[in-house]
């Protein structure tokens, strides 16, 4: 790596070897046609994503010591469609489960939905408002693990329906785990029969975790607030406090390297930068 000040964002040597085997097989998979094996270094553009995920500045406020918007974009837009994101945050998420002693896939995830403002300039067309909670943008829905580790992500428009997104997670659920490993279900009452009906055909068993009556402001629900945590956990990253993402795909895209963030420093032991100065 070339020699700057760092950023808090920047990957340690230690995360960084986490990452590093996969990001060498896919160079590998993908030689330029020339021969070149680019100007910048690969742990460069992978310290640029986080960056800017964490930070949330725009594209062309990347730093000069980083390398160019054109060479992180490039990436970072070939990752999310190969998936290569995906494959990075999951082998870290096994690893972390198995940390905690727990087999590389769970038996129980918790669904929840989140609706986010969207900026000026994403595109109407994949947005629209929620009209529960008052929000115009999307809508971003999480499935996670009993440790809070997301197992799955699915960004649409804010109208859409609770259930469409948890049909919508269900299945990607079942898609990224090996089929019967996943049992259950939990979620709230924003999702109703149709999630449930949808769950049985994968074998997932949907509880639907009711509310007391008697409660009064925000309680945690047992086992369901563990997404309310992952939720507070993103919101860390400011590139997702709200969503700045043309296409939807790089909004869940960002999920993942933030996750992959976060996962990297817990396998490490390494703390997540503070917002203020101690």
């Amino acid at each position: 790596m070339s020699e700057r000040k760092p950023y808090p964002s920047d990957l340690s040597d230690e995360r960084w070897a986490l990452i590093e085997p996969v990001i060498t097989a896919w160079k590998a998979a993908h030689p330029s046609v020339s021969g070149h094996q680019g100007s910048y270094e690969m742990r460069e553009i992978i310290n640029a994503i986080l960056y800017q995920g964490r930070t949330g500045c725009q594209w062309d406020f990347l730093p000069h010591d980083l390398p160019p918007r054109s060479a992180v974009y490039y990436y970072f837009a070939a990752w999310r469609k190969d998936g290569t994101d995906k494959t990075i945050h999951d082998l870290l998420r096994w690893q972390t489960r198995e940390k905690h002693r727990r087999l590389a896939d769970p038996s129980l995830v918790v669904l929840d939905t989140q609706s986010i403002h969207a900026a000026a300039g994403v595109p109407s067309d994949t947005t629209g408002g929620d009209a529960a909670k008052k929000v115009p943008g999307r809508k971003r829905g999480l499935a996670v693990d009993v440790l809070g580790l997301v197992i799955a992500v699915v960004v649409l428009a804010a109208s859409a329906h609770d259930n469409t997104a948890g049909i919508a997670l269900l299945d990607r659920v079942a898609a990224a785990t090996p089929p019967g490993s996943v049992r259950t279900a939990l979620v709230d009452q924003g999702f109703k029969n149709a999630v449930v009906t949808h769950g049985a055909t994968h074998g997932i068993d949907v509880k639907v975790v009711e509310r007391n009556p008697a409660d009064r402001g925000f309680v945690p629900q047992p086992k369901r607030w563990v997404v309310e945590q992952t939720y507070g956990t993103l919101a860390l990253h400011r590139r997702l406090v709200r969503d700045y993402e043309h296409h939807p795909s790089s909004s869940e895209s960002r999920v993942y390297w933030a996750m992959t963030d976060v996962m990297a420093r817990r396998l490490t032991g390494t703390s997540h930068p503070p917002w203020r100065p101690t």
